[in-house]
C-alpha cells in the first residue's frame, strides 16, 4: 500500500514538475552550456593563432613595435581571466571576460589596418595562410556568439515567464547573462579581415 502511493506521489510530481516547465529549464541550460564551450573553443583557436600573426608580422613590420606589444598584451590579459563553464553565472566575470575579449578584437584591428602599409608581408605565403584561419575563425566566433544569445534568450523567457518561473525560483535556476554590443548589427557581422584591398596612389 505504501509503495502504491509512493509510486502515484512521484507520478504525480512528475507530471507537476513538467508542467512548470521544469525540464525545459533544464534542456535550455544544456543548450547554454553546450554553446558556451563552442564559444570558448573558437576564441582559444584565435588566442593560439595570435603568436604566429604577430611573429610573421613582425618579420617584416618590426619598426611596429607599440601595435605588436597591444595585441600581445591584450592576447595576455583575455587569456589570464578563467573562462570557466561557471562564468556565465555571473554577470561581473561574464562582463569582465567579453571586455578583454573585445579589447583583444580591436588589437587585431588595428595590426591588421598596419598591414596594409606592407605588400611584401601580404604576399608572404605564412602570412596569408594565417590571414585564412583568421577570417574562418572570426567567423566561427560570429556563429558561435550567435548561437549562445539565442539559446540565453529562450532560457531566459523560461525562466521569467508564468508558472516555470516559480519553478525556476524553487530549484534556483537564475537568468545568465548575454553578450552585449553599442550596436546590434555589430553581432552578426564578424571584424573585417582583408588584406587584399586596392592600394591608394602616392600623392
Amino acid at each position: 500500500m505504501i509503495r502504491t502511493l509512493l509510486f502515484r506521489m512521484a507520478i504525480l510530481s512528475t507530471l507537476l514538475l513538467s508542467g512548470c516547465g521544469y525540464n525545459t529549464l533544464q534542456s535550455t541550460d544544456e543548450q547554454i552550456k553546450a554553446s558556451w564551450a563552442e564559444v570558448l573553443n573558437q576564441y582559444k583557436r584565435r588566442a593560439d593563432l595570435i603568436p604566429n600573426l604577430v611573429s610573421t608580422v613582425q618579420g617584416f613590420a618590426s619598426q611596429e613595435k607599440e601595435v605588436l606589444i597591444n595585441v600581445t598584451n591584450a592576447r595576455s590579459k583575455a587569456g589570464s581571466i578563467q573562462a570557466s563553464p561557471d562564468l556565465i553565472n555571473d554577470n561581473d566575470a561574464f562582463a569582465k571576460f567579453q571586455q578583454a575579449q573585445g579589447d583583444l578584437t580591436s588589437a587585431l584591428s588595428k595590426l591588421l589596418v598596419v598591414v596594409e602599409n606592407y605588400p611584401e608581408l601580404k604576399s608572404d605565403e605564412n602570412f596569408r595562410d594565417l590571414q585564412a584561419q583568421l577570417e574562418g575563425t572570426e567567423n566561427r566566433i560570429t556563429v558561435a556568439r550567435n548561437r549562445y544569445i539565442k539559446a540565453v534568450q529562450e532560457y531566459n523567457t523560461v525562466v521569467r515567464s508564468f508558472p516555470s518561473n516559480l519553478t525556476a525560483m524553487i530549484f534556483g535556476f537564475q537568468t545568465k547573462p548575454g553578450f552585449t554590443v553599442e550596436n546590434e548589427q555589430e553581432i552578426s557581422a564578424p571584424p573585417r579581415v582583408d588584406f587584399h584591398a586596392p592600394q591608394l596612389p602616392e600623392k
